[in-house]
């Protein structure tokens, strides 16, 4: 008996409805020509030469790093990318160094957007258009902490690029740079949006835009472009181990880059909102004392004395739920948002507080230009034996209190032994200032209330670290 055909004829047309999905999908795919067209001849090389002295030699190309901490991880990974053109550009016996980097024209009058660590102490920037014209430009000024600058040629009717919002931005979009990595003017690069709003070590009021698009040195300050052919952000950093790409690039959203160049503009200088408090994430142990469904919103940790909210009723152990309407769903979220808040405006807070939520409002003042130092002294050293949680403490005065801008209260950490405290992070020179929500007066008082609390439960204890204070997760043991 011969057999049916058919079972054939229904597996290749299985296949065909297996393979017409793919088949549509490669046809979906972007096609950048277009784009890159319009808006190629509005992208510019900058390049700068700067002098620099005998005894302070420039470092080679791609190793500029950030201002990261001794002991950090991302030190000898997390990389600025300065642009410069390759390993054989050293200095000259002169003494002059060249960097090359990218920018665009935001007006057709010749004002271009590029990346403040291009033109960072440069004594001549030269800015090349696709259509090889050269122009000297002038710094109107340039913001640090954001890593933007707005610098102007004297030509007229030149191409500019559309700007767009990085607000509708979504994970998994296709995005587009050009620029001019290790000196090759106008090379295109595409990829996804892999994450927003990223805070990094390096900058804590930018939410960096997160992408897969291959960024090399050279691209500093040059365009992302979303689908549409508008600008949505500014290349600024890469991840990376070599100084190379490795497809972690980060870009400054271009709403944030825009109102720096309109403050930039305008003033030559950069204000941003402050609430004046330090503070950190909610981890899974926190959030437990804090008795949270979920380790959500930002800690505050401290209050800076003489800022804005050492007045509001903000207290350290509050928990930052929402700022003005936005929900706070991690610490990184909340400088952004006070950032961009106008500065003498109120603004509303809400707070979690043993328990219970609460709006506090408060005037918004105006970021310092330079951190809050801390101060530091040596308390003089009493004896004691380790108490419940394995720390040996000591008492201080007021006088150290005050050196050390303890406040009213805390202890200071002489030894940290096996325990509980060790595995919460504490470590010999620490304060302790609050154990579950209360001020730790004495080292004697400090073993009082830790032998109060029942074996087993986990509490929150807020100690200063030098400049800082954190909050750290301390289970009381088992009897």
């Amino acid at each position: 008996m011969k057999k049916s055909p058919l079972p054939m004829a229904g597996l290749v047309a299985s296949l065909l409805l297996i393979l017409a999905p793919l088949h549509l999908s490669a046809g979906a795919l972007p096609e950048f020509t277009t784009l890159v067209d319009k808006a190629g001849p509005a992208v510019v090389n900058i390049s700068t030469r700067q002098s620099q002295s005998a005894s302070s030699p420039a470092m080679p190309p791609g190793h500029g790093l950030p201002d990261l901490p001794e002991d950090s991880p991302l030190r000898d990974f997390f990389r600025r990318f300065f642009g410069e053109q390759g390993e054989d550009m050293m200095p000259d016996e002169d003494i002059q160094s060249r960097s090359l980097g990218s920018g665009f024209f935001i007006s057709n009058d010749g004002y271009v957007m590029t990346n403040a660590h291009v033109v960072d102490g440069a004594d001549e920037i030269i800015v090349r258009t696709n259509d090889r014209r050269e122009f000297v430009a002038t710094v109107i000024g340039a913001d640090k902490r954001s890593d933007i600058a707005l610098i102007k040629v004297d030509a007229t009717a030149l191409p500019t690029v559309k700007i767009g919002s990085a607000k509708d931005l979504k994970v998994g979009e296709w995005v587009l740079a050009i620029g001019s990595p290790f000196g090759f003017d106008h090379s295109a690069t595409a990829g996804i949006v892999s994450a927003k709003g990223r805070s990094l070590p390096t900058e804590n009021y930018v939410p960096f835009i997160q992408t897969d698009v291959a960024i090399n040195p050279g691209n500093s300050g040059g365009p992302l472009f979303n689908l549409e052919g508008e600008v949505i952000g500014v290349n600024s950093q890469i991840y990376s181990r070599t100084g190379g790409f490795m497809g972690l690039s980060f870009a400054i959203p271009i709403d944030v880059a825009m109102d720096v160049a309109d403050q930039l503009k305008r003033s030559g200088r950069v204000t941003r909102g402050w609430l004046g408090v330090l503070i950190q994430d909610v981890t899974r142990d926190l959030a437990e004392t804090f008795k949270m469904p979920q380790p959500v919103g930002a800690l505050v940790a401290q209050i800076v004395p003489d800022g804005p909210a050492a007045t509001s009723g903000l207290l350290p152990g509050d928990v930052i739920l929402d700022f003005n309407g936005t929900p706070i769903l991690e610490s990184s979220a909340l400088p952004p948002l006070v950032g961009i808040h106008p500065v003498g405006k109120p603004a509303k807070v809400t707070v979690l507080r043993r328990g219970q939520t609460r709006v506090i409002e408060l005037m918004i003042g105006e970021l310092p230009e330079d951190g809050q130092e801390g101060r530091k002294g040596e308390p003089q050293e009493q004896p004691n034996k380790a108490n419940r949680i394995g720390l040996v403490v000591e008492d201080l005065s007021d006088e150290d209190r005050e050196q050390l801008g303890a406040g009213k209260a805390g202890v200071f950490v002489a030894k940290v032994e096996k325990g509980p405290a060790e595995r919460a992070g504490i470590r010999v020179g620490d304060i302790l200032l609050m154990i579950d929500n209360k001020d730790v007066e004495s080292a004697a008082r400090l073993r009082e209330m830790l032998d109060a609390i029942e074996p087993g439960r986990s509490i929150a204890a807020l100690i200063q670290r030098n400049e800082g204070r954190i909050f750290v997760a301390v289970r009381i043991p088992e009897d």
